[in-house]
């Protein structure tokens, strides 16, 4: 038998990029401790309807920690206190009665607000169009065994996949950097037999246009630990390494032209 929990929420809604923001407070009340943070956010924006109150605007979608749409600061941290949890699996047993939650989207130039804990993430999106792909030839499928892959490759590779591209790194970040998130996106294609055909392309590519968007790396850490993913900062090394013998690389490639 759950154990139902009264909380209060003190929430951020703001209109739209151009509005100012405010704190708003909430009563959440008899929550079960079984809910999802989400679900607990549904059950206080029905009572809102309920009462022709303009429900909270958060984002969701999958709701099982896959899709990378959820993502809010609890009490001033990414996703809230439990490591490698997404907002969507976080579970309000982690609260006590009586508590009070302080709810605010993810803080970030790059991140721009658009309704209440919603924020615009598209930057993430131009990182991915400008080099998340590889080059792959039409006609029959080829066999399965055929482009060997050593086991520790592989596994890196899928270690990297795993990022959702929720943006906590950057909400985490003192400096509202990407590069977490960036690498992430960048190993494992770069890692692979089949991504070395663009690998210095798209190195040089993704980190330049990153820098068009978001803060420069100084080491913090934040990023991994706000990861519900856990993403290894090793892989923010290995596109340091990359994106210099891209630099190098392509100068050569184009001096041949």
């Amino acid at each position: 038998m759950s154990t139902r929990l009264n909380l209060t929420l003190s929430i951020w809604r703001q209109a739209d990029a151009d509005s100012p923001g405010r704190f708003e407070t909430y009563p959440a009340k008899d929550i079960p401790d079984d809910a999802s943070f989400l679900e607990m956010l549904d059950i206080v924006n029905e009572g809102l309807i309920e009462n022709g109150q303009e429900p909270i605007e958060f984002p969701h979608d999958c709701r099982e920690g896959i899709c990378g749409t959820c993502g809010v600061m609890i009490n001033g941290r990414a996703h809230g206190q439990e490591k490698g949890t997404a907002t969507c699996q976080l579970h309000m047993r982690k609260f006590n009665d009586g508590d009070t939650i302080v709810i605010e989207p993810w803080r970030a130039a790059a991140f721009p607000v658009i309704k209440d804990l919603v924020v615009d993430r598209s930057p993430l999106d131009r990182i991915i169009e400008a080099g998340g792909y590889i080059g792959a030839p039409t006609g029959t499928a080829p066999d399965a065994n055929e482009i060997l892959i050593p086991k520790e490759v592989a596994d890196s590779s899928m270690d990297a996949a795993a990022c959702i591209g929720c943006g906590a790194c950057v909400a985490a970040c003192p400096n509202s950097a990407a590069q977490l998130f960036t690498s992430a996106k960048l190993w494992h294609l770069n890692s692979l037999p089949q991504g070395q055909t663009e690998r210095f392309r798209r190195s040089e590519n993704m980190v330049e246009t990153m820098e068009e968007f978001f803060g420069s790396c100084t080491n913090h850490g934040e990023c991994t630990e706000a990861c519900p993913k856990e993403i290894s900062q090793d892989f923010i090394a290995y596109m340091n390494r990359d994106y210099v013998k891209s630099k190098v690389f392509n100068r050569r490639l184009a001096g041949q032209h």
